[in-house]
């Protein structure tokens, strides 16, 4: 309920516009509300925030791609987030030529799929490099043969796992290639007037210029858009950095192989003593039977232990441990 005036209050508002203290015409523009179109056939389901995550998101993406993809075609490529933007999904199908390629895959464990399209260029200039070529693509563009689409399947399903690792400070995801389909009629994974995302990725293999786009319909992030914001993205990456990082590195520290040996003993011979050695000589060595063998962990000095076999195999059963003085 708006603020109700007094008499008197009403009279001195009636004297200042008589007097022209206040003018009726400014005050009514000062209440007027500033009034939006919206169009219902695009309702504004993603915001800037949005969009803007969704950016910081493939632009780590982009870089995996860079780091990934030249080990499979031996080319230096370089990847970059070139724009986001919101469509309807015919928007998008009806821009797309014929044949282009189209990864549907299902982004496990939300609802629905995305769609990963690669632009016929860069499609063969991968199947160049795959075959030993430099890299160039067709001058006219063609159905791409069955050899073809089982190599862009290998690239395709590459670039998909990579999809994990940008998506974790978000949500842990499981994706899936479903299919690859070179015709867009064939890739209506949603209703034609569903919000999607696009996020185009700007690919360069050696000389030739492509995009990457990635569809991301409204109806697959619909109950994560809480999170797609830029402060929530920041905070849950430094709590996995805090609290996973040593875990991650002891964890690959424990992986590592390194080389033990136990040593029996030490000793010196002559080169003509080595030269005449025959099956049968005996090599005295400097430790005697009941002495502890020196045990190695790589070149370090780690423990003593007594032999011994373990059913049919050499083994050492250790007695003592070196410790390094903190």
């Amino acid at each position: 309920m708006g603020e109700v005036l007094s008499q008197n209050e009403i009279d001195s508002l009636l004297a200042a516009l008589s007097t022209g203290e206040l003018d009726a015409d400014e005050m009514r523009g000062k209440n007027e509300k500033q009034v939006k179109n919206y169009d219902f056939k695009r309702p504004a389901k993603f915001s800037k925030e949005h969009l803007r995550t969704l950016e910081i998101i493939f632009e780590h993406y982009g870089r995996l791609l860079s780091t990934n993809l030249p080990v499979y075609l031996r080319k230096n490529i370089q990847v970059g987030v070139a724009s986001s933007e919101t469509v309807t999904f015919s928007e998008f199908t009806n821009a797309l030529s014929n044949p282009v390629i189209l990864g549907i895959i299902n982004f496990s464990p939300l609802g629905g799929s995305v769609i990963i399209e690669l632009s016929s260029n860069l499609g063969y200039a991968m199947i160049d490099r795959m075959l030993g070529g430099q890299g160039t693509p067709l001058e006219k563009n063609r159905d791409f043969s069955e050899i073809e689409m089982s190599i862009i399947q290998k690239i395709m399903i590459t670039c998909m796992q990579l999809l994990r690792e940008p998506w974790k400070n978000v949500i842990d995801i499981n994706p899936i290639m479903e299919r690859i389909e070179t015709n867009p009629q064939f890739a209506q994974v949603i209703s034609p007037n569903d919000m999607i995302a696009i996020i185009t990725l700007n690919m360069k293999i050696g000389d030739v210029d492509g995009f990457m786009n990635i569809c991301l319909p409204y109806f697959t992030l619909e109950t994560i858009m809480d999170k797609l914001n830029t402060k929530f993205w920041f905070s849950n990456m430094q709590e996995r950095v805090d609290e996973s990082f040593e875990d991650y590195i002891e964890t690959l520290i424990r992986k590592v192989d390194v080389p033990v040996k136990a040593l029996l003993g030490k000793s010196s011979v002559s080169v003509n003593d080595m030269v005449n050695l025959q099956v049968g000589d005996i090599i005295r060595l400097d430790s005697r039977l009941d002495t502890e063998l020196e045990v190695y962990v790589g070149n370090i000095k780690k423990f003593t232990a007594v032999p011994g076999a373990n059913k049919d195999k050499y083994a050492v059963r250790v007695t003592s441990v070196f410790r390094e003085e903190i």
